[in-house]
């Protein structure tokens, strides 16, 4: 269960030390237990009906951030952090996908799949006032996840960019998934950050509560 003892200070200092990282210490690494509480983050990240659209991939491999680089504008994000998680979306909540997402709430709960029908047919139905527009929806609840992996990251200490400025079609033929479900979203590379990197002591650039926040 949560830890009631957790303040609302150490959740705001994490969130004002953190920052889109620009330069990366390559010579430092997350660990394997680091990484593993950073899968899980992403696991548990709530999403509508619970749908859980998405795949991440988590890319190691050298040579294959050298071939992204050159679709990545050339940041050297890509490449110097300890690891790139690479955020995707289904490409469509099809039938297929629904029923196992259905079997699977069934078997966790311990009930069988007749008692949620209802609820299948209500998101059956969902799906099919989407019309052509599942990427879309699915893309939205990828941002929700990665919000929490930076949020996980700020809190572990760890340093993370969320990087946009990618071309998803490269993206998805150098990790193989033109074909396949899934469909690039957004690039997080994740790691910690260089002695050097300027950006890491400028003033963050917000707008006060009373600008963005109403209260009716």
């Amino acid at each position: 269960m949560p830890n009631p003892n957790t303040s609302s200070e150490t959740l705001l200092d994490a969130l004002r030390w953190r920052y889109a990282t620009k330069q990366f210490d390559p010579s430092r690494k997350l660990s394997e237990a680091q990484i593993k509480t950073l899968e899980e983050t992403l696991v548990l990240t709530p999403s509508s009906f619970g749908l859980q659209p998405w795949r991440f991939e988590f890319v190691t491999d050298a040579a294959i951030r050298a071939e992204l680089l050159p679709h990545a504008w050339g940041q050297k994000q890509i490449v110097d952090a300890s690891l790139l998680v690479v955020l995707t979306a289904r490409r469509e909540i099809d039938e297929p996908y629904l029923d196992g997402f259905i079997e699977d709430t069934a078997r966790t709960r311990g009930h069988p799949v007749s008692a949620i029908a209802g609820y299948r047919d209500m998101i059956a139905g969902f799906a099919r006032q989407l019309s052509g527009q599942h990427l879309a929806w699915n893309t939205r609840q990828v941002y929700i996840a990665l919000g929490q992996l930076m949020t996980a990251a700020a809190l572990m200490g760890i340093d993370a960019c969320p990087m946009e400025g990618i071309s998803p079609p490269d993206f998805d033929r150098i990790l193989g998934l033109s074909d396949t479900p899934y469909a690039t979203v957004v690039a997080c590379p994740i790691g910690f950050r260089h002695a050097d990197d300027k950006y890491a002591h400028a003033k963050k650039v917000r707008f006060p509560a009373s600008a963005v926040i109403r209260h009716r």
